[in-house]
């Protein structure tokens, strides 16, 4: 049957959550302290005592060192009297001995003592197993709830074990802490403090998303596919580079998942924070073109000296690669390691352009100095005129040259100005609308010449002279040669005295009552007499 004592110990081990033996010891260490508070053994007396917790005896010795010469009786013994109570020859100066004393009760004073001292040692206990659970527990993701904040830092709950701090320089720019809130953080730190263990957790650091795509992307976590760099910036954007150690393995189609379901757990989880993932290279150009995704270069200039890299890009795709206030470029230059300089293909062309100038010009200067020493020797008026000659010459066609290539460079600069007036349009598309034009020009030109062999040229725009000096013709039927005589109604013969219907109301004429209907102008009975 258990003592009452053991079940005690085992109900305190259990609500702390500690080791039933660390209890027992701090148990101990609070008798201990008790019997030292007691007037019987002296407060300066070295007390030990050994708990059974089974039975729930308890044993208390008092220990003393042996010294040749006696200051405190408590806590010394001399040599001859260690032996006469131990019967012990071999005792030696400095060692100690251990004297056992009868355990009585104490009073309540020493049993108050006796109780702070338990939950002192009952709370460094604690501290010291979370210590040693979470220090190597470093770098390691936990689900944490929101307790509260003061001053900017948050206070969390790891798993109702420990408490956490999250520091504001470890905070999310986008996001809002609610107490109650669960949140997956990542264990950046743990020290030792006089208040306990401190636990320092980070919502920034770039290991948390390593960690998040470990937990969901299961071939990241049996070492398929390998996270080779990681750029973020929190709350905002990320690009995480990826390889596959196996052939056949898709590494960006693992981490995206089916659907988008994988890289869509870890987008909630950052709250919104957008992820790009691209395929790592061993070739530095690719490598640095990917890194520039969604952009698309057109190629990949790199300088290894200074560990830089030119990248040309379409027109249309500037803004792309440089991304909203550069972030596209600035996390790409931070994932490859390289400075990146981002240009647009009319950049180069017209740098190119400049660079051809200056190389013209300075060749044909180095000509002209080399021609004037030459010719510098002959002092005669031939040799002036010569020398006249070769540098007007030099100078026409040093002026040609520079001309064309004006007009080159003018051509470059409308071609731009029409691309950006076409909404974005690319040279190839350009060229390509002009091939249609081309094509709608010829199929017009065919169309005209199957109406003019139908109907052939004089037949349509001459109009036919009139017969016998008659009056000109008027009408698209005599000009189609229609006969005359099959207008609707019949022919209406010039100044003839048909008759006439009016629309008009009748104004002295028309029906009368009683009598016929009449034609003809107003009055017309009256007049006819």
């Amino acid at each position: 049957m258990k003592s009452d004592f053991l079940i005690a110990v085992t109900q305190l081990a259990a609500e702390r959550n500690l080791p039933q033996d660390m209890v027992v010891s701090a148990v101990e260490a609070a008798l201990a302290s008790a019997y030292r508070r007691d007037g019987a053994s002296g407060s300066q007396s070295n007390i030990r005592v050994h708990l059974d917790p089974n039975t729930g005896e308890v044993e208390v010795y008092q220990i003393r060192t042996v010294v040749e010469e006696v200051t405190n009786e408590l806590a010394e013994i001399t040599l001859g009297d260690a032996k006469r109570l131990t019967r012990n020859q071999g005792l030696s100066i400095g060692d100690t001995l251990e004297e056992q004393l009868s355990a009585h009760a104490a009073g309540r004073i020493a049993a108050q003592t006796a109780k702070q001292v338990v939950f002192q040692r009952l709370r460094e206990a604690e501290r010291e197993l979370v210590y040693a659970e979470f220090a190597e527990k470093s770098g390691e993701v936990y689900t944490a709830t929101v307790q509260r904040s003061f001053g900017g830092a948050i206070t969390m709950d790891l798993n109702g074990r420990a408490s956490a701090t999250l520091p504001p320089t470890e905070q999310s720019p986008m996001e809002r802490y609610r107490p109650g809130m669960k949140l997956k953080v990542i264990i950046t730190e743990v020290t030792r403090t006089q208040r306990g263990p401190e636990i320092i957790v980070s919502r920034t650091h770039p290991d948390l998303l390593r960690r998040l795509f470990e937990m969901e992307v299961p071939e990241i976590y049996n070492g398929i596919v390998e996270i080779r760099g990681i750029a973020r910036e929190p709350g905002s954007r990320s690009k995480v580079a990826v390889f596959a150690r196996q052939d056949g393995v898709d590494p960006v189609g693992a981490c995206v998942g089916l659907r988008g379901i994988r890289i869509q757990n870890i987008v909630n989880e950052l709250q919104g924070e957008k992820i790009d993932v691209i395929q790592w290279s061993r070739d530095l150009s690719i490598y640095i073109s990917h890194a520039l995704s969604p952009a698309q270069p057109l190629r990949v200039d790199l300088n290894e000296a200074e560990q830089a890299a030119t990248i040309v890009v379409p027109d249309r795709q500037l803004s792309l690669a440089i991304g909203r206030e550069g972030q596209n470029a600035r996390l790409a230059a931070k994932l490859t390691n390289w400075k990146i300089d981002i240009k647009s293909s009319t950049e180069i062309e017209i740098e190119r352009m400049r660079v051809q100038i200056e190389g013209v010009v300075a060749g044909r200067e180095s000509e002209e100095a080399e021609v004037v020493e030459a010719v510098a020797v002959v002092p005669d008026e031939a040799g002036e005129d010569t020398v006249e000659k070769r540098a007007a010459a030099i100078a026409a066609e040093e002026a040609a040259i520079m001309a064309e290539l004006e007009a080159e460079a003018t051509a470059a600069q409308q071609v731009q100005e029409a691309e950006q007036i076409a909404g974005g349009l690319s040279p190839e598309e350009m060229l390509a609308l002009e091939s249609l034009d081309q094509v709608d020009e010829e199929i017009e030109e065919i169309i005209v010449e199957e109406v003019e062999e139908d109907f052939g040229e004089d037949d349509i725009w001459k109009v036919p002279e009139p017969i016998g000096g008659g009056p000109t013709i008027r009408f698209a039927e005599d000009i189609l040669g229609a006969p005359q005589g099959n207008r609707r109604g019949g022919g209406r013969r010039r100044g003839g005295a048909g008759p006439r219907r009016s629309n008009a109301p009748n104004r002295g004429g028309g029906r009368r009552p009683g009598g016929p209907a009449t034609t003809g102008t107003p009055g017309g009975d009256d007049l006819g007499g």
